[in-house]
C-alpha cells in the first residue's frame, strides 16, 4: 500500500494555497472576513460564529470543510486504483473546540457506495485515507512558520 501512495501521488507540485483573514477589534465586540485565495468563498467570523451560535463561519468550520473534501478524494484514488468505481463518497467532519480553547477531536463519518467492495476492503481504505490525506497529516503537526510586523 505504501507503495501505491507513493507512486500514485506523484502528480505535478501544485504550490502553496493562500488563504486570508483580517480581523478589527477586541476578541467579544470585534468581526473578521475570512477569504479563500482562490476566490471561491469569502465571509464573516465572530466571537459568537465561533464560540456561541452566532452566524457566520469560524476556523474550526473550515477546518472540517478542508478535511471532509481531502478524505473524501483521498478515499476516491484509493479506490479508484483499486479498481473500484466510487459512485458517491460523502462525508462530515465535527471538530471538537473544548477549553483552552483546544480542538480535541476531529470525528470523520463517511458513507460511499462503492459497487462491488467488500465491507473489509471498504474499511482499510477509509482508514488508509484517514492517516494519508494531506489535511490528516497536516493536522499531525508540521512545521508551522510565521512572519509577523507590527503596522505602526
Amino acid at each position: 500500500m505504501a507503495l501505491f501512495l507513493i507512486s500514485y501521488f506523484m502528480l505535478p507540485r501544485i504550490g502553496a494555497r493562500i488563504s486570508s483573514a483580517q480581523w478589527k477589534g477586541s476578541l467579544k465586540d470585534g468581526a473578521g472576513i475570512v477569504k479563500l485565495g482562490s476566490g471561491a468563498y469569502e465571509g464573516p467570523f465572530t466571537f459568537a460564529s465561533r464560540f456561541e451560535t452566532g452566524p457566520g463561519t469560524n476556523p474550526e468550520e473550515l477546518l472540517g470543510a478542508a478535511h471532509a473534501g481531502c478524505f473524501s478524494m483521498f478515499l476516491s484514488a484509493l479506490l479508484t486504483t483499486a479498481g473500484f468505481t466510487p459512485r458517491s463518497i460523502y462525508t462530515t467532519a465535527t471538530v471538537h473546540l473544548d477549553d483552552g480553547p483546544a480542538i480535541t477531536l476531529i470525528e470523520l463519518d463517511t458513507k460511499a457506495d462503492v459497487p462491488g467492495l467488500s465491507e473489509a476492503d471498504f474499511m482499510e481504505h477509509a482508514e488508509t485515507a484517514k492517516k494519508n490525506c494531506p489535511v490528516s497529516k497536516a493536522l499531525a503537526g508540521p512545521e508551522i512558520k510565521l512572519k509577523a510586523k507590527l503596522i505602526k
